[in-house]
Protein backbone atom coordinates (compact mmCIF):
# COMPACT_ATOMS: atom_id res chain seq x y z
CA UNK A 1 0.00 0.00 0.00
CA UNK A 2 1.44 3.49 -1.26
CA UNK A 3 1.87 5.94 1.71
CA UNK A 4 -0.12 8.43 0.77
CA UNK A 5 -3.32 5.67 0.51
CA UNK A 6 -2.28 4.50 3.93
CA UNK A 7 -2.20 8.25 5.38
CA UNK A 8 -5.81 8.40 3.91
CA UNK A 9 -7.24 5.80 5.34
CA UNK A 10 -5.53 6.77 9.05
CA UNK A 11 -6.92 10.22 8.43
CA UNK A 12 -10.53 8.37 7.39
CA UNK A 13 -10.72 6.60 10.89
CA UNK A 14 -9.59 9.62 12.51
CA UNK A 15 -12.53 11.82 11.19
CA UNK A 16 -15.20 8.93 11.63
CA UNK A 17 -14.30 8.02 15.30
CA UNK A 18 -13.79 11.48 16.35
CA UNK A 19 -17.77 12.28 14.58
CA UNK A 20 -18.70 9.40 16.62
CA UNK A 21 -16.85 11.07 19.64
CA UNK A 22 -18.79 13.97 19.28
CA UNK A 23 -22.07 12.73 18.54
CA UNK A 24 -22.38 10.52 21.15
CA UNK A 25 -22.62 12.95 25.10
CA UNK A 26 -21.78 12.02 29.11
CA UNK A 27 -24.61 13.79 30.45
CA UNK A 28 -23.96 14.70 34.40
CA UNK A 29 -26.70 14.92 37.04
CA UNK A 30 -26.86 15.99 40.81
CA UNK A 31 -29.00 14.17 42.42
CA UNK A 32 -30.40 14.23 45.81
CA UNK A 33 -33.26 12.19 47.27
CA UNK A 34 -35.14 13.15 50.26
CA UNK A 35 -38.18 13.02 51.89
CA UNK A 36 -40.72 16.24 51.61
CA UNK A 37 -44.18 17.27 52.41
CA UNK A 38 -46.10 17.43 48.87
CA UNK A 39 -50.02 17.32 48.22
CA UNK A 40 -49.94 15.13 44.80
CA UNK A 41 -53.96 15.01 45.37
CA UNK A 42 -54.47 18.17 46.90
CA UNK A 43 -53.69 16.16 50.82
CA UNK A 44 -50.69 16.66 52.02
CA UNK A 45 -48.36 13.48 52.94
CA UNK A 46 -44.51 12.91 52.99
CA UNK A 47 -43.49 11.75 49.22
CA UNK A 48 -39.50 10.45 48.71
CA UNK A 49 -38.67 13.20 46.06
CA UNK A 50 -34.74 14.26 44.23
CA UNK A 51 -34.08 17.70 44.47
CA UNK A 52 -36.93 19.21 46.10
CA UNK A 53 -39.25 17.87 42.94
CA UNK A 54 -42.01 15.00 42.34
CA UNK A 55 -41.84 12.90 40.41
CA UNK A 56 -38.21 13.57 39.90
CA UNK A 57 -36.32 15.32 37.32
CA UNK A 58 -36.96 14.06 33.66
CA UNK A 59 -33.86 12.92 32.05
CA UNK A 60 -33.31 13.28 28.15
CA UNK A 61 -30.79 12.01 25.93
CA UNK A 62 -29.84 10.80 22.91
CA UNK A 63 -29.35 6.77 22.27
CA UNK A 64 -25.57 6.11 22.66
CA UNK A 65 -25.27 9.13 25.06
CA UNK A 66 -23.64 8.15 28.54
CA UNK A 67 -25.52 8.98 31.71
CA UNK A 68 -23.54 9.70 34.54
CA UNK A 69 -25.84 10.25 37.83
CA UNK A 70 -24.31 11.06 41.16
CA UNK A 71 -27.06 10.02 43.82
CA UNK A 72 -26.88 11.31 47.52
CA UNK A 73 -28.97 9.46 49.72
CA UNK A 74 -30.62 12.35 51.86
CA UNK A 75 -33.08 9.92 53.83
CA UNK A 76 -32.29 9.94 57.41
CA UNK A 77 -33.07 6.33 58.50
CA UNK A 78 -32.76 4.34 55.46
CA UNK A 79 -30.75 3.36 52.05
CA UNK A 80 -32.09 3.77 48.95
CA UNK A 81 -31.21 2.69 44.83
CA UNK A 82 -32.86 3.95 41.57
CA UNK A 83 -33.59 1.46 38.63
CA UNK A 84 -33.13 2.63 34.97
CA UNK A 85 -36.72 0.86 33.88
CA UNK A 86 -35.91 -0.32 30.61
CA UNK A 87 -31.94 0.11 30.00
CA UNK A 88 -30.26 -3.41 29.03
CA UNK A 89 -27.60 -2.53 31.16
CA UNK A 90 -24.84 -3.72 28.68
CA UNK A 91 -21.09 -4.15 30.20
CA UNK A 92 -22.60 -2.12 33.74
CA UNK A 93 -24.84 -4.61 35.41
CA UNK A 94 -23.94 -2.82 39.06
CA UNK A 95 -26.00 -0.03 37.59
CA UNK A 96 -29.27 -1.61 36.77
CA UNK A 97 -29.95 -0.59 40.51
CA UNK A 98 -31.48 -3.06 42.48
CA UNK A 99 -30.96 -3.54 45.86
CA UNK A 100 -29.42 -7.06 47.30
CA UNK A 101 -28.96 -8.13 43.22
CA UNK A 102 -27.13 -5.93 41.79
CA UNK A 103 -25.73 -3.70 44.38
CA UNK A 104 -25.79 -2.66 47.82
CA UNK A 105 -28.47 0.05 48.64
CA UNK A 106 -26.93 3.51 49.48
CA UNK A 107 -26.93 4.67 52.90
CA UNK A 108 -27.93 7.77 54.24
CA UNK A 109 -25.08 10.62 53.07
CA UNK A 110 -23.50 8.90 51.21
CA UNK A 111 -23.21 9.00 47.37
CA UNK A 112 -23.21 6.57 44.76
CA UNK A 113 -22.41 7.54 40.99
CA UNK A 114 -24.40 5.50 38.07
CA UNK A 115 -22.67 5.42 34.70
CA UNK A 116 -24.31 3.28 31.78
CA UNK A 117 -25.05 4.28 28.14
CA UNK A 118 -28.46 4.76 26.55
CA UNK A 119 -27.88 2.11 23.98
CA UNK A 120 -31.24 2.86 21.80
CA UNK A 121 -34.46 5.39 21.99
CA UNK A 122 -37.34 4.99 23.41
CA UNK A 123 -39.76 5.97 26.55
CA UNK A 124 -38.22 4.58 29.53
CA UNK A 125 -38.50 5.94 33.09
CA UNK A 126 -36.75 5.63 36.57
CA UNK A 127 -38.17 4.76 39.91
CA UNK A 128 -36.59 3.33 43.47
CA UNK A 129 -35.99 -0.47 43.58
CA UNK A 130 -35.62 -0.85 47.97
CA UNK A 131 -38.88 -1.76 49.49
CA UNK A 132 -41.54 -0.06 48.74
CA UNK A 133 -40.32 3.03 47.90
CA UNK A 134 -41.71 3.50 44.03
CA UNK A 135 -44.77 3.71 45.73
CA UNK A 136 -43.66 6.94 47.59
CA UNK A 137 -42.85 8.68 44.82
CA UNK A 138 -39.28 7.96 44.06
CA UNK A 139 -40.02 7.82 40.38
CA UNK A 140 -39.39 9.74 36.98
CA UNK A 141 -39.29 9.70 33.13
CA UNK A 142 -36.23 8.72 31.31
CA UNK A 143 -36.57 9.90 27.73
CA UNK A 144 -33.63 8.62 24.92
CA UNK A 145 -34.12 10.36 21.31
CA UNK A 146 -32.78 8.72 18.57
CA UNK A 147 -29.11 9.82 17.68
CA UNK A 148 -27.98 12.57 15.31
CA UNK A 149 -28.51 11.55 11.80
CA UNK A 150 -30.98 8.67 12.64
CA UNK A 151 -35.49 8.80 11.69
CA UNK A 152 -37.90 7.72 13.76
CA UNK A 153 -39.98 5.32 11.53
CA UNK A 154 -43.02 7.81 11.83
CA UNK A 155 -43.39 11.33 11.55
CA UNK A 156 -45.11 13.98 14.36
CA UNK A 157 -44.78 17.69 15.13
CA UNK A 158 -44.74 17.81 18.93
CA UNK A 159 -44.18 15.76 21.70
CA UNK A 160 -46.59 15.24 25.12
CA UNK A 161 -44.92 13.05 28.01
CA UNK A 162 -47.36 11.39 30.57
CA UNK A 163 -46.18 9.57 33.42
CA UNK A 164 -48.52 7.76 34.99
CA UNK A 165 -48.56 6.57 38.89
CA UNK A 166 -51.36 5.81 41.52
CA UNK A 167 -51.13 7.16 45.20
CA UNK A 168 -51.70 5.71 48.23
CA UNK A 169 -52.31 7.91 51.50
CA UNK A 170 -50.86 5.08 54.04
CA UNK A 171 -47.24 5.26 54.28
CA UNK A 172 -45.06 2.61 52.83
CA UNK A 173 -43.91 1.66 56.06
CA UNK A 174 -47.51 0.83 57.37
CA UNK A 175 -48.67 -1.04 54.34
CA UNK A 176 -45.15 -3.06 54.03
CA UNK A 177 -45.79 -3.71 57.69
CA UNK A 178 -49.32 -5.28 57.08
CA UNK A 179 -47.96 -7.22 53.94
CA UNK A 180 -45.62 -9.20 56.75
CA UNK A 181 -48.23 -9.09 59.46
CA UNK A 182 -49.82 -12.54 60.97
CA UNK A 183 -53.22 -11.78 60.20
CA UNK A 184 -52.49 -10.50 56.88
CA UNK A 185 -53.45 -6.46 56.32
CA UNK A 186 -54.03 -5.56 52.36
CA UNK A 187 -53.04 -2.75 51.12
CA UNK A 188 -56.43 -1.83 49.71
CA UNK A 189 -56.95 -0.01 46.67
CA UNK A 190 -55.51 3.26 46.02
CA UNK A 191 -56.64 6.92 47.12
CA UNK A 192 -56.05 8.61 43.54
CA UNK A 193 -54.67 8.18 40.05
CA UNK A 194 -52.01 10.98 38.67
CA UNK A 195 -51.06 12.53 35.76
CA UNK A 196 -47.53 13.83 35.96
CA UNK A 197 -47.50 13.82 39.71
CA UNK A 198 -50.86 15.37 40.10
CA UNK A 199 -54.38 14.38 40.80
CA UNK A 200 -57.44 15.25 42.75
CA UNK A 201 -59.30 13.20 45.72
CA UNK A 202 -62.66 13.42 46.87
CA UNK A 203 -63.55 15.95 44.15
CA UNK A 204 -63.67 15.84 40.48
CA UNK A 205 -62.94 18.29 37.30
CA UNK A 206 -65.62 16.70 35.42
CA UNK A 207 -68.51 16.85 38.66
CA UNK A 208 -71.07 17.87 36.33
CA UNK A 209 -70.83 14.08 34.59
CA UNK A 210 -70.51 12.77 37.80
CA UNK A 211 -73.32 11.80 40.18
CA UNK A 212 -72.78 12.66 43.56
CA UNK A 213 -69.44 14.31 42.79
CA UNK A 214 -67.62 17.41 44.33
CA UNK A 215 -66.50 19.97 41.53
CA UNK A 216 -62.47 20.75 42.73
CA UNK A 217 -61.62 23.73 43.14
CA UNK A 218 -60.51 25.88 40.07
CA UNK A 219 -57.74 27.74 41.75
CA UNK A 220 -55.56 26.40 44.60
CA UNK A 221 -52.11 24.24 45.71
CA UNK A 222 -49.93 23.85 43.05
CA UNK A 223 -48.89 20.55 43.61
CA UNK A 224 -52.24 19.15 42.34
CA UNK A 225 -53.47 21.62 39.55
CA UNK A 226 -55.20 19.91 36.77
CA UNK A 227 -52.97 19.35 34.18
CA UNK A 228 -52.96 20.94 30.54
CA UNK A 229 -51.54 19.43 27.74
CA UNK A 230 -51.70 22.45 25.24
CA UNK A 231 -51.54 21.53 21.66
CA UNK A 232 -52.14 23.27 18.20
CA UNK A 233 -54.75 22.09 15.35
CA UNK A 234 -54.48 19.86 12.76
CA UNK A 235 -50.49 18.42 14.37
CA UNK A 236 -49.64 15.11 15.01
CA UNK A 237 -48.48 14.82 18.80
CA UNK A 238 -46.35 11.95 20.36
CA UNK A 239 -47.49 11.03 23.08
CA UNK A 240 -45.22 8.90 25.46
CA UNK A 241 -46.89 6.71 28.18
CA UNK A 242 -45.27 5.25 30.79
CA UNK A 243 -46.64 3.56 34.02
CA UNK A 244 -45.32 3.31 37.37
CA UNK A 245 -47.84 2.18 39.23
CA UNK A 246 -47.65 0.44 42.61
CA UNK A 247 -51.17 -1.39 42.30
CA UNK A 248 -52.91 -0.37 39.42
CA UNK A 249 -53.81 -1.70 36.11
CA UNK A 250 -54.76 1.41 33.77
CA UNK A 251 -56.46 2.35 30.46
CA UNK A 252 -56.05 5.85 28.87
CA UNK A 253 -58.22 7.24 26.21
CA UNK A 254 -58.49 10.68 24.97
CA UNK A 255 -61.91 12.26 24.34
CA UNK A 256 -63.03 12.29 20.56
CA UNK A 257 -59.28 11.38 19.22
CA UNK A 258 -57.97 8.38 17.87
CA UNK A 259 -54.47 6.79 19.11
CA UNK A 260 -51.95 4.78 16.90
CA UNK A 261 -49.81 2.79 18.76
CA UNK A 262 -46.58 3.09 17.44
CA UNK A 263 -43.89 1.83 20.16
CA UNK A 264 -43.43 -0.19 23.50
CA UNK A 265 -41.11 -0.58 26.22
CA UNK A 266 -38.77 0.97 24.16
CA UNK A 267 -39.05 -1.28 20.82
CA UNK A 268 -41.30 0.00 17.57
CA UNK A 269 -44.61 -1.90 16.81
CA UNK A 270 -46.46 -2.60 13.85
CA UNK A 271 -48.96 0.53 14.12
CA UNK A 272 -52.66 -0.06 14.71
CA UNK A 273 -54.91 2.53 15.59
CA UNK A 274 -57.31 2.10 18.79
CA UNK A 275 -60.19 4.76 21.18
CA UNK A 276 -57.82 3.78 24.15
CA UNK A 277 -54.79 1.69 25.86
CA UNK A 278 -54.36 -0.49 28.34
CA UNK A 279 -51.42 -0.01 30.38
CA UNK A 280 -50.17 -2.09 33.39
CA UNK A 281 -47.28 -1.16 35.66
CA UNK A 282 -44.11 -1.06 34.38
CA UNK A 283 -45.55 -0.39 30.75
CA UNK A 284 -44.62 2.25 28.50
CA UNK A 285 -46.19 3.40 24.62
CA UNK A 286 -45.81 5.52 22.11
CA UNK A 287 -48.55 6.64 20.44
CA UNK A 288 -49.94 9.58 17.82
CA UNK A 289 -52.63 11.53 18.15
CA UNK A 290 -53.87 14.18 15.65
CA UNK A 291 -55.68 16.91 16.46
CA UNK A 292 -58.41 17.18 13.92
CA UNK A 293 -61.54 17.88 15.64
CA UNK A 294 -63.44 20.80 16.81
CA UNK A 295 -60.97 23.54 17.35
CA UNK A 296 -63.47 25.58 19.85
CA UNK A 297 -62.89 23.23 21.88
CA UNK A 298 -60.87 21.37 24.81
CA UNK A 299 -60.93 17.84 25.50
CA UNK A 300 -60.65 15.17 28.22
CA UNK A 301 -57.54 12.74 29.17
CA UNK A 302 -58.83 10.29 31.47
CA UNK A 303 -57.12 7.17 33.40
CA UNK A 304 -58.84 4.93 34.69
CA UNK A 305 -58.20 1.07 36.77
CA UNK A 306 -58.83 -2.13 34.83
CA UNK A 307 -58.51 -5.24 36.03
CA UNK A 308 -59.18 -4.83 39.43
CA UNK A 309 -62.57 -3.50 40.88
CA UNK A 310 -62.25 0.14 40.82
CA UNK A 311 -62.58 1.88 44.09
CA UNK A 312 -60.32 5.17 42.89
CA UNK A 313 -62.04 7.88 40.74
CA UNK A 314 -59.91 7.93 37.31
CA UNK A 315 -57.60 10.95 36.62
CA UNK A 316 -58.13 13.69 34.16
CA UNK A 317 -55.71 16.19 32.65
CA UNK A 318 -57.32 18.64 29.40
CA UNK A 319 -55.94 18.72 26.15
CA UNK A 320 -55.78 22.70 25.29
CA UNK A 321 -56.90 23.38 21.59
CA UNK A 322 -55.21 26.79 21.38
CA UNK A 323 -56.19 29.54 21.40
CA UNK A 324 -58.71 28.42 23.51
CA UNK A 325 -57.82 29.25 27.56
CA UNK A 326 -56.95 26.54 29.63
CA UNK A 327 -59.61 27.23 32.30
CA UNK A 328 -61.93 26.40 29.63
CA UNK A 329 -63.09 22.56 31.05
CA UNK A 330 -64.69 19.96 28.12
CA UNK A 331 -68.49 20.18 28.00
CA UNK A 332 -68.38 16.85 26.72
CA UNK A 333 -68.42 13.90 29.37
CA UNK A 334 -64.80 12.34 29.88
CA UNK A 335 -64.50 8.85 28.13
CA UNK A 336 -65.53 6.07 30.31
CA UNK A 337 -63.26 3.55 31.16
CA UNK A 338 -63.93 0.08 29.91
CA UNK A 339 -64.88 -2.76 32.39
CA UNK A 340 -62.38 -3.66 34.87
CA UNK A 341 -62.84 -7.42 34.45
CA UNK A 342 -63.42 -7.04 30.27
CA UNK A 343 -60.45 -9.41 30.06
CA UNK A 344 -61.74 -10.22 26.17
CA UNK A 345 -60.87 -6.35 25.57
CA UNK A 346 -57.78 -6.04 27.12
CA UNK A 347 -56.67 -9.09 25.14
CA UNK A 348 -57.59 -8.31 21.89
CA UNK A 349 -55.85 -4.79 22.62
CA UNK A 350 -52.44 -6.78 23.66
CA UNK A 351 -52.65 -8.89 21.12
CA UNK A 352 -52.56 -6.64 18.24
CA UNK A 353 -48.68 -5.43 19.64
CA UNK A 354 -46.66 -6.77 17.03
CA UNK A 355 -42.96 -6.82 15.69
CA UNK A 356 -42.83 -3.54 13.46
CA UNK A 357 -42.00 -4.84 9.98
CA UNK A 358 -38.53 -4.49 8.67
CA UNK A 359 -37.34 -2.74 12.40
CA UNK A 360 -37.75 -5.66 14.88
CA UNK A 361 -35.73 -8.21 14.64
CA UNK A 362 -37.51 -12.14 14.70
CA UNK A 363 -36.23 -14.66 17.96
CA UNK A 364 -34.11 -17.58 17.46
CA UNK A 365 -36.28 -20.25 15.29
CA UNK A 366 -35.52 -22.63 18.80
CA UNK A 367 -34.71 -22.54 22.40
CA UNK A 368 -32.04 -24.17 24.41
CA UNK A 369 -33.93 -24.12 27.80
CA UNK A 370 -37.29 -23.58 29.05
CA UNK A 371 -38.28 -22.68 32.35
CA UNK A 372 -41.89 -22.76 33.77
CA UNK A 373 -42.83 -20.52 36.10
CA UNK A 374 -46.54 -21.18 38.36
CA UNK A 375 -47.35 -17.59 40.21
CA UNK A 376 -49.80 -18.83 43.32
CA UNK A 377 -50.82 -17.28 46.14
CA UNK A 378 -49.73 -19.24 49.50
CA UNK A 379 -49.13 -18.88 53.33
CA UNK A 380 -46.48 -19.57 55.60
CA UNK A 381 -45.84 -19.89 59.30
CA UNK A 382 -49.36 -20.81 60.22
CA UNK A 383 -51.14 -17.26 58.28
CA UNK A 384 -48.40 -15.35 56.66
CA UNK A 385 -49.27 -14.72 53.19
CA UNK A 386 -46.54 -14.56 50.39
CA UNK A 387 -46.60 -14.93 46.65
CA UNK A 388 -45.13 -17.91 45.40
CA UNK A 389 -42.88 -19.38 42.05
CA UNK A 390 -42.83 -22.97 41.46
CA UNK A 391 -44.14 -22.87 45.36
CA UNK A 392 -40.71 -20.88 46.19
CA UNK A 393 -41.75 -17.50 47.64
CA UNK A 394 -38.26 -15.09 46.70
CA UNK A 395 -36.10 -13.90 49.61
CA UNK A 396 -33.34 -11.25 48.62
CA UNK A 397 -30.02 -11.65 51.19
CA UNK A 398 -27.53 -9.01 52.37
CA UNK A 399 -25.17 -9.58 50.09
CA UNK A 400 -26.04 -8.20 46.51
CA UNK A 401 -25.60 -11.57 44.13
CA UNK A 402 -23.88 -10.22 41.69
CA UNK A 403 -21.29 -9.64 44.38
CA UNK A 404 -21.75 -12.97 46.42
CA UNK A 405 -21.53 -14.74 42.99
CA UNK A 406 -18.53 -13.00 41.45
CA UNK A 407 -16.93 -13.43 44.44
CA UNK A 408 -17.95 -17.46 44.43
CA UNK A 409 -19.44 -16.61 48.31
CA UNK A 410 -21.95 -19.24 48.04
CA UNK A 411 -22.98 -19.20 51.98
CA UNK A 412 -24.03 -15.65 51.52
CA UNK A 413 -27.46 -16.92 49.18
CA UNK A 414 -30.33 -17.54 51.08
CA UNK A 415 -30.52 -20.95 49.72
CA UNK A 416 -28.02 -23.75 48.03
CA UNK A 417 -31.17 -25.52 46.26
CA UNK A 418 -31.50 -25.35 42.48
CA UNK A 419 -34.82 -24.05 41.64
CA UNK A 420 -36.66 -25.58 39.49
CA UNK A 421 -37.69 -25.21 35.72
CA UNK A 422 -41.61 -26.42 35.71
CA UNK A 423 -43.96 -27.61 38.40
CA UNK A 424 -46.41 -30.49 38.28
CA UNK A 425 -48.36 -31.17 35.27
CA UNK A 426 -51.32 -32.21 37.65
CA UNK A 427 -51.72 -28.66 39.20
CA UNK A 428 -55.08 -27.04 39.06
CA UNK A 429 -54.81 -23.70 38.10
CA UNK A 430 -58.48 -23.28 38.35
CA UNK A 431 -58.69 -24.17 41.81
CA UNK A 432 -57.51 -22.76 44.99
CA UNK A 433 -54.17 -24.59 45.82
CA UNK A 434 -54.67 -27.72 47.70
CA UNK A 435 -51.79 -27.56 49.63
CA UNK A 436 -51.30 -23.84 50.68
CA UNK A 437 -48.05 -23.64 52.02
CA UNK A 438 -45.00 -22.31 50.82
CA UNK A 439 -41.06 -22.01 51.79
CA UNK A 440 -38.67 -19.06 50.80
CA UNK A 441 -35.67 -19.17 48.47
CA UNK A 442 -33.14 -17.27 46.37
CA UNK A 443 -34.78 -18.59 43.36
CA UNK A 444 -31.69 -18.08 41.22
CA UNK A 445 -31.54 -19.63 38.08
CA UNK A 446 -28.14 -19.76 36.40
CA UNK A 447 -27.87 -19.50 32.58
CA UNK A 448 -25.51 -20.26 30.18
CA UNK A 449 -24.11 -17.49 28.61
CA UNK A 450 -25.71 -16.86 24.95
CA UNK A 451 -28.25 -19.62 25.37
CA UNK A 452 -31.84 -18.99 23.81
CA UNK A 453 -34.23 -19.12 27.32
CA UNK A 454 -37.97 -19.60 26.85
CA UNK A 455 -40.01 -18.62 29.40
CA UNK A 456 -43.68 -19.53 30.33
CA UNK A 457 -45.59 -17.46 33.03
CA UNK A 458 -48.86 -19.35 34.21
CA UNK A 459 -51.27 -17.51 36.41
CA UNK A 460 -53.58 -19.67 38.79
CA UNK A 461 -56.45 -19.14 41.08
CA UNK A 462 -55.33 -16.98 44.21
CA UNK A 463 -56.05 -18.50 47.87
CA UNK A 464 -59.65 -17.10 47.64
CA UNK A 465 -62.13 -19.51 45.28
CA UNK A 466 -62.78 -17.33 41.46
CA UNK A 467 -59.65 -14.85 41.96
CA UNK A 468 -56.78 -15.05 39.40
CA UNK A 469 -55.35 -11.35 39.62
CA UNK A 470 -53.35 -9.30 36.57
CA UNK A 471 -49.45 -10.00 36.74
CA UNK A 472 -47.55 -7.55 35.06
CA UNK A 473 -43.86 -9.01 34.55
CA UNK A 474 -41.09 -7.20 33.91
CA UNK A 475 -37.20 -8.51 33.25
CA UNK A 476 -33.96 -6.19 33.66
CA UNK A 477 -30.67 -6.27 31.51
CA UNK A 478 -33.08 -7.39 28.40
CA UNK A 479 -35.66 -6.57 26.05
CA UNK A 480 -37.66 -10.40 25.11
CA UNK A 481 -40.01 -11.77 21.93
CA UNK A 482 -43.60 -11.96 24.02
CA UNK A 483 -44.29 -15.45 21.87
CA UNK A 484 -47.93 -15.77 22.66
CA UNK A 485 -50.55 -16.23 25.35
CA UNK A 486 -53.44 -19.16 26.39
CA UNK A 487 -56.09 -19.86 28.82
CA UNK A 488 -55.77 -22.86 31.23
CA UNK A 489 -52.92 -24.57 32.16
CA UNK A 490 -49.81 -24.40 29.93
CA UNK A 491 -49.03 -28.15 28.45
CA UNK A 492 -46.46 -28.05 26.23
CA UNK A 493 -48.14 -29.75 23.59
CA UNK A 494 -48.65 -29.38 19.71
CA UNK A 495 -52.00 -26.90 20.54
CA UNK A 496 -49.92 -24.36 22.67
CA UNK A 497 -46.88 -24.91 20.27
CA UNK A 498 -49.20 -23.48 17.43
CA UNK A 499 -50.61 -20.66 20.03
CA UNK A 500 -46.54 -19.31 19.78
CA UNK A 501 -45.68 -16.32 17.58
CA UNK A 502 -42.32 -17.07 15.57
CA UNK A 503 -42.48 -15.17 12.49
CA UNK A 504 -43.47 -11.20 13.88
CA UNK A 505 -43.39 -11.16 17.84
CA UNK A 506 -43.10 -7.70 19.50
CA UNK A 507 -39.95 -7.19 21.50
CA UNK A 508 -40.90 -5.80 25.26
CA UNK A 509 -39.27 -5.74 28.49
CA UNK A 510 -42.61 -6.52 30.46
CA UNK A 511 -45.66 -8.81 29.44
CA UNK A 512 -48.78 -9.02 31.27
CA UNK A 513 -49.94 -12.69 32.16
CA UNK A 514 -53.84 -12.04 32.38
CA UNK A 515 -56.30 -14.36 35.06
CA UNK A 516 -55.92 -18.00 34.34
CA UNK A 517 -53.99 -17.84 31.55
CA UNK A 518 -49.87 -18.17 30.69
CA UNK A 519 -47.62 -15.97 28.40
CA UNK A 520 -44.88 -17.21 27.04
CA UNK A 521 -41.23 -15.15 26.23
CA UNK A 522 -38.49 -15.76 24.56
CA UNK A 523 -34.92 -13.69 24.99
CA UNK A 524 -30.98 -14.49 24.76
CA UNK A 525 -28.80 -14.68 27.71
CA UNK A 526 -26.23 -12.95 26.02
CA UNK A 527 -25.69 -10.05 28.99
CA UNK A 528 -23.89 -11.00 31.63
CA UNK A 529 -24.81 -10.14 35.21
CA UNK A 530 -27.53 -11.02 37.58
CA UNK A 531 -30.91 -9.75 36.66
CA UNK A 532 -34.39 -9.41 38.73
CA UNK A 533 -37.30 -10.76 36.84
CA UNK A 534 -40.24 -10.15 38.81
CA UNK A 535 -43.97 -9.32 38.86
CA UNK A 536 -43.74 -5.30 38.68
CA UNK A 537 -46.81 -4.72 40.97
CA UNK A 538 -44.85 -3.51 43.99
CA UNK A 539 -46.87 -5.53 47.16
CA UNK A 540 -46.80 -8.36 44.86
CA UNK A 541 -42.60 -8.12 44.42
CA UNK A 542 -42.70 -7.54 48.57
CA UNK A 543 -44.45 -10.59 49.01
CA UNK A 544 -41.46 -12.82 46.86
CA UNK A 545 -43.01 -12.80 43.39
CA UNK A 546 -39.97 -12.78 41.53
CA UNK A 547 -36.73 -14.89 40.72
CA UNK A 548 -33.13 -14.12 39.60
CA UNK A 549 -31.05 -14.75 36.11
CA UNK A 550 -27.40 -15.51 36.84
CA UNK A 551 -25.63 -15.15 33.42
CA UNK A 552 -22.05 -15.06 32.38
CA UNK A 553 -21.59 -14.07 36.22
CA UNK A 554 -17.36 -14.63 35.47
CA UNK A 555 -17.34 -12.72 32.41
CA UNK A 556 -18.01 -9.02 34.46
CA UNK A 557 -15.38 -7.17 34.85
CA UNK A 558 -14.53 -4.06 36.68
CA UNK A 559 -17.06 -4.39 39.19
CA UNK A 560 -16.71 -1.17 41.43
CA UNK A 561 -16.42 -2.07 45.30
CA UNK A 562 -18.74 0.60 46.19
CA UNK A 563 -21.74 -1.28 44.45
CA UNK A 564 -20.56 -4.36 46.45
CA UNK A 565 -19.71 -3.46 49.95
CA UNK A 566 -21.54 -4.51 51.93
CA UNK A 567 -22.69 -7.95 53.47
CA UNK A 568 -20.25 -10.72 53.07
CA UNK A 569 -18.51 -9.47 50.11
CA UNK A 570 -17.24 -6.17 52.20
CA UNK A 571 -15.93 -8.41 54.82
CA UNK A 572 -14.00 -10.50 51.82
CA UNK A 573 -12.90 -7.20 50.45
CA UNK A 574 -11.44 -5.67 53.59
CA UNK A 575 -8.07 -7.55 52.31
CA UNK A 576 -8.58 -6.25 49.01
CA UNK A 577 -7.29 -2.81 47.48
CA UNK A 578 -8.16 -0.53 44.74
CA UNK A 579 -11.57 0.51 43.37
CA UNK A 580 -12.73 -2.67 41.61
CA UNK A 581 -13.63 -6.60 42.48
Amino acid sequence: MRLSSLLFLVCFFTVAMSQCAAAAKARHFRWEVSNMFWSPDCEEKVVIGINGQFPGPTIRAKAGDTIVVHLKNGLHTEGVVIHWHGIRQFGTPWADGTASISQCAINPEETFTYRFVVDKPGTYFYHGHYGMQRAAGLYGSLIVDVADGDEEPFKYDGEINLLLSDWYHESIYTQMVGLSSNPFRWIGEPQSLLINGRGQFNCSLAAAHTPGAKQCAAAGNRHCAPVILPVLPNKTYRLRVASTTSLASLNLAVGNHKLTVVEADGNYVEPFAVDDIDIYSGDSYSVLLTTDQDTSANYWVSVGVRGRQPRTAPALAVLNYRPNRASRLPAAAPPATPAWDDFARSKAFTYRILGRAGVTPPPPATSDRRIELLNTQNRMGGGHVKWSINNVSMVLPATPYLGSLKMGLRSALPSAARPSDTFGRGYDVMRPPANPNTTVGDNVYVLAHNATVDVVLQNANALARNVSEVHPWHLHGHDFWVLGYGDGAFRGDAGDAAALNLRNPPLRNTAVIFPYGWTAIRFVADNPGVWAFHCHIEPHLHMGMGVIFAEAVDRVSELPKAAVSCGATATALMAGAGGHV
